[in-house]
């Protein structure tokens, strides 16, 4: 996938990147010990605009298309993880993977 195709997919992405962002930051603001929330709202929403840079940059030529592709990509997918993994910890006291967000823990 290439080209204007992937850069509408692309932008949809981080549109949908910066909604679950600021949903987040609501959440950490207006919860009560919702201390994961706000890392993974910045992600999200840091991570979004990266993207549509990533996405203009490569459609005005100055990088070559392809590797911006698959920059942006990268980027919506390791921010979803790490906001995933974040937000699954907050609510569900479980892990999406081991070591993807690293979290302190007390001591025992």
């Amino acid at each position: 996938m290439s080209g204007p195709r992937a850069f509408r997919i692309l932008i949809i992405m981080a549109a949908i990147m910066g909604a679950d962002g600021v949903i987040l930051a609501a959440l950490s603001a207006h919860q009560a010990d919702a201390t994961r929330l706000g890392p993974a709202s910045s992600m999200l929403l840091f991570h979004s605009l990266a993207v549509l840079g990533t996405v203009a940059l490569a459609e005005r030529g100055v990088i070559h298309a392809q590797i911006g592709i698959v920059a942006a990509w990268g980027f919506v997918i390791a921010a979803a993880l790490f906001a995933t993994d974040l937000t699954l910890r907050q609510y569900g006291a479980q892990n999406l993977f081991a070591f993807a967000a690293a979290w302190p823990r007390p001591s025992s």
